[in-house]
């Protein structure tokens, strides 16, 4: 049975990818802080679909805890399949009123660990032949909405450039750019929700169902439904100083001025 790893699975997206990979008959590997929770979750999606939880508690900015993490990625005897970087979180204040230990920190768990555990992930697969990493960006990153927009663009383009360049060795790499999704991520931001329309907010199960065909498909890049492929074409080929012009509040979740 094969064995995938979910960053971040406690809750949103990390959660629906949690249910829809054991759903298809994969053995998990569950990465997140709070080991209580993570085990809660790990007995509940066991007994649901009766595959296997690994549950590693670890603080994915933290070097040593981040290494742990790297080791059972490259760990031959128990293979993982296939890699969700999903652990993220957006700033709730604009860059210039963070401490720089503040957009340190967003920045090593947006960029840094992205960067290290896919290369963990992927340098196996090559030797196997086979393999997949989904790294969870955003729309936002097709945007100019201060650092966490500059980090999922970093997101993206790494993606699409290591997905061509491990196409021919059997490994898949996707870049999986959602907008607002049902998820706690925009209430830990502080966000007003209703300032976003409804027909904007995506299901986190559809999102993931929606990606999963992607990467099935050899995608590279997956953006959840036609309003959000328009969106991301706008942000893409339009003048950054009309974007800049017209945009009142950021895909971060944030109003501007």
């Amino acid at each position: 049975m094969s064995t995938a790893m979910i960053t971040g699975p406690t809750a949103g997206i990390g959660r629906a990818f949690a249910d829809k990979l054991a759903a298809d008959g994969y053995d998990l590997v569950l990465v997140a802080r709070d080991k209580e929770r993570l085990t809660e979750v790990g007995a509940e999606i066991s007994g649901r679909y009766g595959v296997d939880c690994e549950v590693l508690a670890a603080d994915l900015t933290n070097p040593v805890q981040l290494a742990e993490v790297e080791e059972r990625l490259g760990n031959e005897g128990r293979p993982i399949e296939v890699l969700v970087n999903n652990a993220g979180y957006g700033a709730k204040k604009p860059f210039w009123a963070n401490t720089i230990e503040q957009e340190e920190h967003q920045f090593d768990l947006l960029v840094r660990v992205v960067l290290r555990l896919t290369h963990a992930a992927v340098v196996p697969m090559i030797s196997r032949g086979s393999g997949a990493v989904i790294n969870v960006s955003s729309v936002a990153g097709y945007f100019q909405r201060g650092s966490y927009s500059a980090h999922k663009a970093w997101v993206t383009n790494f993606s699409e450039g290591l997905a061509i360049e491990l196409r021919s060795k059997g490994v898949a790499v996707m870049a999986l750019c959602p907008g607002f999704v049902h998820t706690e991520f925009h209430e830990r931001m502080g966000m007003d929700k209703t300032i976003v329309p409804s027909f904007m907010w995506l299901n986190a199960e559809d999102l993931v169902n929606g990606a999963w065909a992607d990467l099935m498909k050899g995608k590279a890049v997956s953006v959840p439904s036609l309003r959000y492929k328009v969106i991301t074409a706008f942000g893409r080929y339009t003048p950054r100083a009309l974007i800049a012009r017209l945009s009142t509040v950021g895909l971060d979740g944030r109003r501007r001025g």
